[in-house]
């Protein structure tokens, strides 16, 4: 089965440099509390590492 992250946005973007919101934005992340399903590669396991104080992350098997 592939596994998929489920990620959700904890903090708020105001006030973050501008290469942490671009990477939040790329996760498809857009507000505050949102949940999105990425699926677990390394590249998406990279961009959750640069903004990890930020989300939290759940690991889903489907």
């Amino acid at each position: 089965m592939a596994k998929q992250l489920a990620i959700t946005l904890k903090r708020s973007m105001i006030g973050r440099p501008e290469n942490q919101r671009v990477t939040l934005r790329t996760l498809g992340l857009r507000k505050r509390e949102q949940t999105v399903h990425q699926p677990d590669n390394p590249a998406i396991r990279g961009m959750v590492n640069q903004v990890k104080h930020l989300v939290e992350v759940e690991e889903l098997d489907q």
